[in-house]
């Protein structure tokens, strides 16, 4: 791959990474929901939904359970996805208890349930996070602010390329994870917002 291709590749996949989309949007829906009081609780669920799992799989990354932060073979994702699982989990249970803003709680509720279809199918096949959460993030945009949102589904797009050009993933593996991302988070998150 040319040098400056694989440079746009690298950018569009650490950019597009699923911590960086809920680092935006659980503020973004906070905001929206209850103003800056909403924020705040935005932010409280990006540590459960971002920053904890960074961590985690930075530490694991560490330790050598698995190779990077993206966590690319699948017998390692199986091994990384309690902690992350275990860290929405808490996250969820914590806003509910709290009665933080509904879209927030919702939001985390529709994250956890991609994260669960995502490690059924993991079990058998490796598919895209990245798209996954992408997608999903772009589905319930779209249903909290407007059709409009859908311009970011060229970004969407351009982070499956991304991972399919750095050999993350297979174009089959890109396009399940952005079905089953934008299918599962809509329902969800419409069901508890």
């Amino acid at each position: 791959m040319p040098r400056g291709e694989a440079r746009w590749a690298w950018w569009l996949s650490d950019g597009g990474e699923p911590r960086n989309w809920m680092l935006v949007l659980a503020p973004l829906l906070g905001w929206h929901a209850d103003g800056w009081a909403g924020v705040g609780w935005g932010l409280f669920a990006a540590v459960f939904t971002a920053v904890l799992p960074t961590l985690l799989l930075r530490f694991g990354e560490r330790l050598r359970y698995w190779g990077d932060r993206h966590v690319r073979r699948r017998q390692d994702r199986i091994v990384a996805a309690p902690g992350v699982v275990g860290s929405v989990i808490a996250g969820t249970a914590l806003l509910y208890r709290l009665k933080a803003p509904a879209a927030v709680s919702a939001l985390v509720t529709a994250m956890l349930a991609v994260l669960l279809a995502l490690l059924v199918i993991t079990f058998f096949w490796k598919v895209s996070v990245h798209c996954a959460v992408a997608s999903g993030a772009t589905a319930i945009l779209t249903g909290v602010f407007g059709p409009w949102m859908l311009v970011l589904t060229p970004l969407v797009a351009l982070i499956g390329w991304s991972r399919i050009r750095l050999r993350c993933h297979t174009t089959g593996q890109v396009i399940v994870g952005t079905l089953v991302g934008a299918a599962v988070s809509t329902p969800v998150f419409d069901l508890f917002r």
